[in-house]
């Protein structure tokens, strides 16, 4: 039951204030059909807005069903719209961009209901009003009379109590108003409707009760009502149709698209200014990514050239710079003099209180250990020990020669000096590899860096220990050093050739490139001699039998056999591949010499001996004097020194110089004796330059820990030269990108503020559907929503087309820059930045339709309704 009390409108006209309503008091039926006439501006469809909730009285009261609304808020008039009341209005009021289903379904969705029971009540509604038929038609492809049945239908969906109908056949022609007014007829035999017209005719000839009105006043009612009281105790038991109005953010987001879809050049015009600022940054993102993946990529072959270098004995290399450098402070002398700076003296005070020694045997414990994750930053770890592979193969004059450790600067008469070269290198590398001579590499224990690195040209990988792989270079070559090292090429060309040199002959290159096919490669064989192997036993001693051409034939005829049974070759991504032009050999091979060489009889001798020398069969000498003195033989020594010969003579005081000389300790170095748990140096390498500062930063903690348990002995030193001279690269690329972004992120802005400027035209020009979405109960959030769901589906399109125009710029641009430097892939976008940029394409265009939104969601319907 409808009641008006005392209702009275008053509005600002300009400076003037307008009295439109002048205090209606009228009550009404909840089942009647009431016809409102009077002239235009009496206040006819003021009157009606009030009664529908879209506009406000000044004073008075609405009363429904015995509840005052005086107190209501916005969200109970949103309700009473959605659930209450119904709109027919003389211009139809569609949603043109809508099917005449999804029109009708609507006020539904607004309510909540599921999809198939809105469907299944819009199409009832609209087979009530002869439109069952044309579910999906858009409003432009129908005349006018049925639209205003569409109109109907929508009205009555939500099963309302009442229906407001203004001027519902204004529009119409007279056959069609009268088909309109029959269905209206109809439908108010179970429910209110109050139709305001300017038809007296129609409003006589289908009206149950018509009221006239004049100046905001009623003048005339023909069949007044006044609720007794029992009807107004009856109409308050009855039962609200409550329940919040809301629309779903898929239905703003369907309202949206389509309205999109009919201005699809001005969308796609839109979201591509939009997406300029995003392929700017895009393409920032694709080059920085790529070029810092290409970084990361060269840190991590650089790193497996150049490791982390931890050796037995070491120096702190900063001190010695620092040395060499002099002081650089400024100091004070007298006039008249030249003064003396010390630097040569500090480097060589450094160089004696500097030298550090490690305890390798402990840190290898603590690496090998899980007190720690120094496993995750690492791709290999190498462990060196003071023992050579001696390599012998045959030449091709079938002679044995040695190829490990290599011969060819001996050859070229070089051996003292790189001998001395390699020893200074030891001293001094401080973490640095040290040059090398030899070209039998230990390979990284780490397959899946070695196959990213190399590929494969012939044959395999190692998987046993007597199996190596030729490393050549990136042009399938190897220098004539490695071959000479090997045996392929005769090493005793180089004697003649420096003989020449002597003489002063000229000794030219040959111009001819030798070349090997990969068979000759894989069918060249090598043998490994253990150092113990040298020895044989005589009587109580061990002697050196190297120098027996025939003991060392048969030697290297039953030693262990290695094959090569691959080549390799760095990969066209790899930049500094970890080994090239050497033979590499698993870490196996040498954990089976070392394991061999210990259960050698003459170590085991040794080791059962420690104070008597195996070589000589004397004691070790003791004293620091290691003269022969024959005042401290016994009479029967000298009694049997002096039945010798001279020869003999000499040959006891040779051995006798020898073992004065000998230690225990330098015996079993000699043999090659090595412990595998005590290292001579530890090789890592980082799996890149911030693996290689969180393992410094792992080696630091290990320091602090072994000295707060007082282990100083502990305590690890070393040098990071390449860390230091390679860590500012990334940092460089990363400021670069930043400041790029920061310049391309203006333009993303700009095109935001655009967005949100076609966004308000977009509101301006949905107005009526705003007023529409009002009148069927949507709250101002829902409109809000509306218009958020279509800026983000704009700043959604704007970010994919952002990023597919991205994709397709980074083809070419890799060409280009393959082309140019000749490195590929580096313009790549990663999926995670794309779809960040994507996210942010959609907030910074949904922050700039913020204010269009909250203009849209503020619009008063009665105006909105309005427009045109």
């Amino acid at each position: 039951m409808l009641q008006l009390k005392n209702i009275t409108k008053n509005y600002l006209s300009g400076a003037n204030e307008v009295k439109a309503l002048k205090g209606i008091d009228v009550e009404f039926r909840e089942n009647e059909f009431v016809s409102i006439l009077g002239q235009s501006g009496c206040g006819k469809t003021t009157l009606l807005n009030i009664i529908g909730g879209l506009d406000k009285y000044t004073t008075g009261d609405l009363i429904i069903n015995g509840k005052s609304t005086k107190e209501f808020k916005s969200k109970d008039w949103d309700t009473y719209r959605n659930h209450s009341v119904g709109f027919v209005f003389q211009s139809y009021n569609l949603i043109p961009h809508q099917t005449v289903l999804s029109n009708v379904e609507l006020a539904l969705t607004i309510s909540g209901v599921n999809k198939e029971e809105r469907k299944r009540r819009a199409k009832e509604a609209l087979e009530q009003v002869g439109l069952g038929d044309q579910l999906n038609k858009k409003p432009n492809q129908m005349s006018g009379g049925q639209m205003q049945r569409v109109a109907i239908a929508r009205a009555l969906v939500n099963d309302p109590d009442i229906l407001l109908a203004d001027e519902p056949t204004g529009a119409l022609d007279s056959a069609t108003s009268v088909q309109v007014m029959e269905i209206l007829k109809e439908i108010s035999k179970d429910r209110l409707i109050i139709m305001v017209t300017h038809n007296p005719e129609l409003a006589e000839k289908y009206s149950t009760r018509v009221i006239r009105l004049l100046d905001g006043k009623i003048t005339d009612d023909s069949n007044p009502y006044k609720a007794s009281k029992d009807e107004l105790e009856k109409s308050k038991s009855k039962k609200d149709k409550s329940g919040k109005a809301s629309m779903k953010f898929s239905t703003a987001v369907r309202l949206s698209l389509n309205n999109l879809m009919t201005k699809k050049g001005r969308t796609l015009l839109t979201s591509f200014a939009g997406s300029i600022g995003i392929i700017g940054i895009a393409l920032i993102l694709s080059l920085s990514h790529g070029m810092q993946t290409y970084i990361n990529k060269v840190e991590e072959d650089t790193l497996s050239s150049y490791p982390i270098t931890i050796q037995e004995s070491t120096m702190d290399i900063s001190s010695m710079m620092e040395a060499m450098m002099g002081d650089a402070e400024e100091i004070e002398h007298e006039e008249g003099k030249i003064y003396s700076r010390a630097i040569v003296n500090n480097m060589l005070e450094t160089i004696s209180t500097k030298i550090k020694t490690n305890n390798l045997e402990e840190f290898k414990k603590f690496i090998e250990g899980n007190e720690t994750d120094i496993k995750d930053y690492i791709n290999a770890v190498q462990y060196g020990y003071n023992m050579d592979l001696n390599i012998y193969a045959q030449n091709k004059q079938g002679e044995t020669v040695q190829v490990n450790p290599s011969l060819v600067f001996d050859k070229l008469g070089f051996g003292d000096m790189m001998e001395a070269h390699q020893e200074s290198n030891e001293m001094f590398s401080g973490g640095m590899m040290m040059s090398e001579t030899d070209v039998w590499m230990e390979m990284l224990n780490n397959q899946e860096l070695l196959n990213s690195q190399y590929e494969v040209l012939a044959g395999k990988w190692p998987s046993k220990y007597n199996e190596v792989v030729l490393m050549v270079d990136k042009n399938n070559e190897i220098s004539d050093y490695t071959l000479y090292s090997l045996g392929i090429k005769d090493i005793n060309e180089l004697s003649e050739a420096m003989d020449k040199i002597m003489k002063g002959e000229e000794v030219k290159a040959p111009e001819e490139v030798e070349s090997y096919t990969y068979q000759d490669i894989l069918d060249y064989k090598f043998k490994v001699v253990l150092n113990t192997d040298y020895y044989k036993k005589d009587g109580n001693t061990w002697k050196d039998m190297s120098d027996n051409s025939e003991y060392m034939k048969r030697l290297v005829e039953d030693a262990e056999e290695i094959k090569i049974v691959g080549v390799v070759k760095p990969n066209e991504e790899t930049i500094a591949s970890s080994q090239a032009g050497v033979i590499g050999y698993n870490s196996e091979l040498k954990e089976y010499v070392i394991n061999k060489i210990n259960e050698a009889e003459i170590v085991k001798e040794q080791k059962a001996n420690q104070d008597t020398n195996v070589f000589t069969g004397l004691k070790f000498s003791e004293n620091e004097n290691t003269s022969f003195d024959y005042t401290t033989l016994s009479e029967e020594q000298r009694a049997y020194m002096a039945t010798l010969s001279e020869q003999e003579l000499a040959e006891i005081m040779k051995t006798y110089s020898t073992n004065a000389d000998a230690t225990y300790e330098n015996n079993l170095e000699r043999l090659g004796v090595v412990d595998l748990e005590k290292p001579s140096s530890i090789n890592i390498y980082p799996k890149g330059f911030e693996a290689k500062d969180m393992i410094s930063n792992i080696i630091t903690d290990y320091n602090n820990k072994q000295t707060d348990n007082g282990k100083e002995e502990n305590v690890i030193n070393y040098t990071d030269i390449v860390g230091i001279m390679m860590k500012s690269v990334s940092t460089i690329i990363d400021v670069i990108s930043y400041v790029l972004i920061a310049f391309v992120g203006i333009s993303l802005v700009v095109s935001s503020i655009m967005i949100g400027i076609i966004t308000y035209i977009s509101v301006l020009e949905r107005t009526k559907e705003i007023g529409i979405l009002r009148s069927i109960g949507a709250s101002k959030k829902d409109v809000s929503r509306v218009f958020n769901a279509e800026t983000l589906l704009v700043g959604l399109v704007a970010g994919l087309i952002g990023i597919g125009v991205t994709l397709l710029l980074n083809i070419p641009i890799n060409m280009l820059i393959k082309a140019i430097v000749g490195i590929s892939g580096i313009a790549k976008l990663p999926f995670a930045g794309g779809a960040i940029l994507v996210a942010i394409s959609v907030g910074l265009t949904m922050i700039a339709g913020l204010i269009p939104a909250k203009f849209a969601s503020k619009r008063d319907p009665v105006e909105a309704l309005r427009s045109e």
